[in-house]
């Protein structure tokens, strides 16, 4: 069964230093929350870090706060609530998109640009944040669950 795993000062910071690295963020509020492996979640609530134990004591917690970023390899790819709440920090690796690209974003595509850039790009359309995507050769790769992307809907004439 997989366990909370609150994340230790010296954690938080090593994290904070890789999105510092690639995305010019300085400083992330609150409390940084490990489930499994990969998915980092931030809580931002009114409990401590011995609140969090003492209740872990008494229930099963299978998350607490929400899904922030993912641990890929030796890098951390922000959600699409992590640009948002660091967007007044993101100062590097942001993609703009037109009103166009936004749409084909928001629909779960892969966007076939060269952006001389390679690694995690925040993705924003005018002040918007929509996540982060990974820049290739040829192409930005799309991270947007399948739950959460805009429906095409055909016209009907």
């Amino acid at each position: 069964m997989n366990q909370l795993k609150i994340l230790t000062h010296k954690e938080k910071a090593e994290v904070t230093n890789k999105l510092k690295i690639r995305f010019g963020i300085n400083e992330i509020p609150g409390i940084l929350v490990r489930w499994g492996a990969e998915r980092i979640y931030l809580f931002t609530g009114s409990f401590t870090e011995k609140d969090i134990r003492k209740t872990e004591q008494i229930a099963f917690i299978e998350r607490i706060g929400i899904y922030f970023a993912k641990i890929v390899k030796d890098e951390i790819r922000l959600s699409i609530e992590g640009t948002q709440i660091l967007k007044d920090q993101i100062t590097k690796n942001i993609f703009e998109l037109n009103d166009e690209q936004a749409k084909q974003w928001m629909q779960g595509e892969e966007l076939n640009i060269q952006t001389g850039k390679k690694g995690f790009l925040v993705m924003k359309n005018r002040d918007d944040f929509l996540g982060c995507g990974k820049a290739s050769e040829l192409k930005i790769g799309n991270f947007i669950p399948k739950n959460r992307r805009l429906k095409s809907k055909d016209i009907i004439k």
